[in-house]
Order: C-alpha cells, then sequence, then structure tokens
C-alpha cells in the first residue's frame, strides 16, 4: 500500500523544504525512541517521510510515482529508503535544553537511526553547553573575537580558547562549536554553544546586511540641499543632501553597511531615513519671507 508521506509529516502537498524540516523536527522530538513515551514506529515512519521529501529528486520521484515507485528510495526495493550520507546534525536534537535525558549523557541521533534501520550501535553523547559573549556593535557589523573560558562538569576542567565572531551576528544568534561540550564516558563529547549579545547603538540599526539611521533636518536643508556629518562604525561620514529631498524619503551610502566576511570586501549599505523638521512658530521676518514664497507659488 502506498504511503502518503505528506500526510504523515502534516503538511501540505506544495510545503516548502523549511516546512517539511520544521514538521519533521517537531514529530522526531515527539516520538523519539529514547523518550520515555516515545514511539518508535512513529518516529521511524517520520524519518523516512522527511528522507524522501526534504531530498529534491527522490521527491519528484514520490511526487510521480508515489512510495511504491518503480524503484523506491532504498537501492530498488519498494518503499525503503536509504540513509547513507543523510546528515541529521542540522536538527541539533542533542544538548542543552532541547536534550531528552534528564543527565548530561544525551545519544546521537545519527546513531540512534543507525540502531533502528540498520544495525549499528548506539553511542552516547555528552551534553551540550551553552555559553554567553557580550560584543559592541560596532564588532557586530565587521565581526571579532574573543576569548571563551567555562568548566566541564563532567570533568571538572576549565577550557579557554578564541573564537571568531563573523560580521552581521544578531543578539541572541548562537555560533556551534563541535565537541566543545560535556564529555560521555565511552562515547563523542557534546558541543558548545556561544549565544552573542549585541550591545545596541544610540542611532543605528541592522537590516540584513544593510545599517540604518534616521536623521532630521532644517525645511531650509530639504530645499537647497546641503551637508551632514554622522556618526558611523567607520568613523564620521559627510553626506550630502541633495535639493528638494523630501520627508520619509531614504538617502543611500553605498559600501558602507554590514560586512559579508572579515575581510570586508563586501559590504550592505548604510540607509538614511530623512525627516523634515517643520518650525513651530515663526518669527515676523520668517513670516514675511514665507509670504514671498508664497507668492512665487512655492
Amino acid at each position: 500500500m502506498a504511503k502518503d508521506y505528506y500526510k504523515t509529516l502534516g503538511v501540505d502537498k506544495n510545503a516548502s523544504k523549511d516546512e517539511i524540516k520544521k514538521a519533521f523536527r517537531k514529530l522526531a522530538h515527539e516520538h523519539h525512541p529514547d523518550k520515555k513515551d516515545g514511539n518508535a514506529d512513529k518516529f521511524k515512519e517520520a524519518s523516512e517521510a522527511y528522507s524522501v521529501l526534504s531530498d529534491d529528486q527522490k521527491r519528484s520521484q514520490y511526487d510521480q510515482f508515489g512510495s511504491s515507485g518503480p524503484q523506491g528510495y532504498g537501492g530498488g526495493q519498494p518503499g525503503g529508503f536509504d540513509f547513507n550520507g543523510f546528515d541529521f546534525s542540522q536538527f541539533g536534537f542533542g544538548g542543552g535544553q532541547q536534550g531528552f535525558g534528564q543527565d548530561s549523557v544525551e545519544f546521537d541521533l545519527g546513531d540512534i537511526l543507525g540502531g533502528i534501520f540498520g544495525g549499528g550501535r548506539r553511542v552516547r553523547r555528552g551534553a551540550n553547553i551553552t555559553v554567553d559573549v557580550d560584543i559592541l556593535f560596532k564588532e557586530s557589523v565587521f565581526g571579532t573575537e574573543r576569548q571563551i573560558s567555562y568548566t566541564k562538569s563532567s570533568t571538572k576542567k576549565k577550557e579557554s580558547f578564541a573564537i571568531k565572531i563573523p560580521p552581521g551576528m544578531d543578539s541572541g544568534e548562537m555560533l556551534r562549536v563541535t565537541g566543545r561540550g560535556e564529555e560521555a564516558e565511552g562515547g563523542n563529547p557534546g558541543d558548545l554553544f556561544v549565544r552573542v549579545h549585541v550591545k545596541a547603538d544610540k542611532a543605528l540599526t541592522k537590516e540584513g546586511h544593510n545599517l540604518v539611521t534616521t536623521f532630521n533636518i532644517k525645511l531650509s536643508e530639504a530645499l537647497l540641499g546641503g551637508e551632514r556629518t554622522i556618526m558611523s562604525p567607520d568613523g564620521d561620514l559627510t553626506v550630502k543632501i541633495p535639493e528638494g529631498v523630501a520627508s520619509g524619503e531614504t538617502l543611500r551610502v553605498r559600501g558602507k553597511g554590514v560586512a559579508f566576511d572579515a575581510s570586508r570586501t563586501h559590504r550592505g549599505d548604510l540607509l538614511i531615513h530623512v525627516r523634515i523638521e517643520m518650525p513651530k512658530k515663526l518669527n515676523k521676518e520668517s513670516k514675511k519671507l514665507i509670504e514671498q514664497l508664497k507668492e512665487q507659488g512655492l
């Protein structure tokens, strides 16, 4: 009987790869066989469905022929599937608050699948560790380096090493350092996750690889144009204000945004949102001048 992999994962037939991965991850957490209330059969079904729908070629074949297609998904056995070369590390099922166990030792998902689907053995895996680092806004634009220090509870050993923080990191984002987590006797160590906290800038924010700021200009500057000096991660920048600029218009300074890599060869732009300050009160002389402009149709 043909299997409905979309129904198994609970997604629409037009679901994107991200939606498919999200659905599988949810089911894998729910039915993981190492959990007290886990269900190995449902876990296996979800894994089979994901192995097909996450692969463009297999998905196309499945959409055309179904799960019992001419060649199946496991080297010619109808309804079968093959996990060889499939990387489950991207799902991060082990470690930290996402782990299933109550102690500091967990299981590696890839090894568990090997036990379910082809013999294999379960390999003990140490828990993940999470540490926090603070960086300045400018450092998040260009990238930086930090010395990380922490103590493993499994060995009581203090670890210390330098880590490169790439440009473009936002607060709350994490870097993963494989094998730097807790030790597991007779097994593999967990991973270290570095959570980055970026100190906010008073004037600048990030939108992707662009930097965004706002400054107010006088009505006369909007009409006649001019120059303004603003602070940026590169230091003081002189920005030209074009004649007749409108309130809400955006000025762009190319190549002064967030770096794409540590070499700073390619960068986003600096976007400046313009606001025109309207005078709340006018003296007699100013009113007279405005009247003259009004007479000229301005």
